[in-house]
């Protein structure tokens, strides 16, 4: 009979999980047939979609050659993922196995150290690693590794259906282990009576020796310290449970094989910032990276080893810096009881007048340290102030921020260590922006006054919500039809803008624990710009307030002091780009120009977040060759030693 009962709750069990799910299924199936159908409805769907293909975090393994910007110092990594990626013949890939060899570039972690800190993860393909560094790696174990690498860096999250299929199959199996157990106490009471006796003196013997699970998994990890460069242990824990994608630039960075270092930074106002760095600390060429509005550190890093202007950065000799505004979840800063509407308040001001100051700063010390430590000959120089060469390639709002700090630093008579500007799709004019933003722009400015002291920042404000964006992100990668309504919906907000909106919303510094957000006044700053047609500083809504702050009873219009840049600048646009238009870039070009500025202007077929979420081959070439202009430090010691040991010479 218990035997009976059992087959009986089994196969009931069974059907109930089928009819379930597959009742689920076809839920799911209605939504993605209807969002196809309303899809096919929605004007311009075609422009909005196009090149859209995976929203994961990967590298991209596509490509027909190696990109122009690493035919020299290319890291053994990146020559081992081309090869993953394309069949080329033996004697094309023999000359770049000896690119780095032959490259005056220190060479990339991955061929060194990156080999000995995986080398756990990398032992069952250690001999088919050794045979490909001697150009003779097995065909047939290809598709093997690079399922690995596509393992490590692709995002494994559920999505909000795949946690209803679980919730649904866990509840069913514990509602009918209830069932199952209550038949088997009614059919074998003395079976049950002493399998009760057994597990109660079992738990109190246990007890002492018997530690409560956690949810948390807790790893260690080696990273860069900030201070000291050799590997330190660290924690990394996983919310196993919820299954969402909450890595950092760190964690990207270092599955990779790259150096990593963070580096806290205080403004004088009290905020911390977290300056993130691929270090080469020998290395006098230094680029800096500035995110735009809503973004963070991650977007140089988001296409992998290939793809990334970081890592293509690093791969040249670079020591890279990677910057990150005020304006997280977390609401970091010195003061730990600061409200939520006392962090929120500053504008685009604050990014250009202390964020920056503070981060660049903090990289000067950092590199004029290091490169006296490690080489002692700059002591002896006393005219170099700055022994290193600093470039910045910054996006969307980064680039009007870096406008207004290098502006406002030249005002103040103060050193502001930058060699060269590379803005790509730079903020700062948006007079010509599309119908849409205008009738957002007239809203904003009715709603500003009611929303300021109710909502100070725009950001999602709770964990649960958070994490159910970072879940439905991964559902509208699954259901190609929603995500496409979606993608498409959230461009018309954007004034048709084709950028992978969706795909950005599934990166990882969208997450459950924190998330880039922005203040109410940066919006408000913004819609001030618009309405302006000017590349203004922030208006505080009074002559008075504003001869406290700028000495003027208007805001300073930064375009009008464009002749103080005394840097080369190369400003791109994106024809598709309906955030930032071409011809708001070409008002920075012609003013730029104007005033005698050492300025070009490039375009490419890019929308907004082309220029930092995908992997564009032509925009690195670009970006790299404009990074090679200017001429390392190191040249210009050698001249002024040369010169100082012919005077000493003379006099003697």
């Amino acid at each position: 009979m218990q035997r009976l009962v059992d087959n009986v709750l089994a196969v009931t069990k069974e059907s109930v999980k089928t009819f379930t799910y597959e009742s689920l299924n076809h839920i799911v199936r209605l939504i993605n047939g209807v969002s196809a159908l309303l899809l096919a409805f929605l004007p311009g769907k075609t422009t909005i979609l196009e090149g859209i293909h995976g929203w994961e975090l990967r590298p991209a393994f596509r490509g027909p050659r190696f990109p122009r910007w690493m035919e020299n110092g290319v890291s053994s990594f990146n020559q081992f993922i081309h090869e993953l990626s394309v069949d080329s013949d033996t004697s094309s890939s023999a000359d770049y196995s000896s690119a780095e060899e032959d490259s005056d570039i220190p060479p990339s972690p991955l061929s060194q150290s990156s080999r000995v800190s995986r080398a756990s993860s990398f032992s069952k393909f250690d001999r088919r690693w050794t045979h490909w560094q001697s150009r003779s790696l097995s065909t047939k174990r290809v598709p093997a590794l690079k399922d690995h690498f596509i393992q490590r860096t692709t995002d494994r999250r559920r999505g909000v259906i795949e946690d209803l299929h679980l919730a649904i199959e866990i509840s069913i199996e514990a509602i009918f282990d209830i069932v199952h157990k209550a038949a088997h106490c009614f059919f074998s009471p003395s079976e049950s009576f002493k399998a009760l006796f057994g597990w109660f003196s079992s738990h109190s013997s246990g007890r002492k020796d018997t530690a409560v699970g956690d949810l948390d998994t807790t790893v260690s990890t080696a990273t860069v310290g900030e201070d000291d460069p050799t590997p330190t242990e660290s924690k990394t824990t996983f919310h196993q449970s919820l299954n969402t994608d909450a890595r950092t630039c760190r964690d990207v960075i270092t599955e990779l094989g790259y150096p990593y270092e963070a580096i806290r930074v205080v403004t004088t106002d009290g905020y911390v910032l977290l300056l993130e760095r691929i270090p080469r600390r020998d290395s006098q060429k230094v680029v800096y990276l500035q995110h735009g509005i809503l973004d963070s550190s991650m977007g140089w890093v988001c296409n992998g080893v290939v793809g990334s202007p970081a890592f293509a950065a690093f791969d040249q000799g670079y020591d890279v810096f990677l910057g990150n505004f005020r304006g997280l979840v977390s609401r970091e800063h010195v003061d730990k009881n600061i409200s939520s509407r006392q962090y929120w308040h500053y504008s685009i001001n604050e990014h250009g007048t202390e964020d920056l100051p503070a981060m660049l700063e903090k990289i000067h010390q950092v590199k004029i340290s290091e490169l006296k430590s490690s080489q002692p000959v700059l002591e002896e120089e006393t005219n170099v102030d700055q022994p290193y060469k600093l470039c910045a390639i910054c996006h969307s709002l980064g680039g009007a921020a870096l406008l207004m700090y290098i502006i406002t630093r030249r005002i103040e008579e103060k050193p502001h260590r930058l060699s060269r500007l590379i803005l790509l799709s730079p903020a700062g004019f948006h007079g010509d922006s599309t119908f849409m933003f205008t009738v957002v722009e007239y809203l904003f400015f009715l709603v500003a006054p009611l929303l300021a002291p109710l909502v100070p920042g725009l950001y999602i404000p709770t964990r649960f919500f958070r994490m159910l964006l970072n879940k439905l992100a991964r559902d509208f990668h699954s259901y190609p039809a929603v995500g496409g309504l979606v993608q498409t919906l959230m461009s018309y907000v954007v004034g048709g803008d084709s950028s992978n909106w969706i795909g950005v919303l599934g990166l990882p510094h969208y997450n459950m624990n924190d998330m880039p957000g922005v203040s109410l006044r940066v919006a408000l700053h913004l819609a001030q710009m618009k309405r302006a047609g000017k590349f203004i500083m922030f208006d505080y809504g009074s002559a008075a307030a504003n001869m406290e702050v700028y000495s003027s009873p208007e805001p300073l219009d930064l375009g009008e002091y464009y002749g103080l840049i005394d840097v080369p600048v190369d400003l791109v646009a994106g024809r598709k780009d309906k955030v930032i238009r071409p011809s708001m870039v070409r008002k920075h070009y012609k003013l730029m120009r104007d005033s005698g500025v050492e300025v070009s202007y490039n375009e490419f077929e890019y929308a907004h977040l082309d220029f930092t979420f995908s992997h564009r081959e032509e925009l690195l070439a670009y970006v790299m060759s404009r990074l090679r202009l200017v001429e390392p430090t190191r040249k210009q010691q050698g001249v002024r030693l040369k010169k100082k040991d012919a005077q000493e010479i003379t006099a003697d």
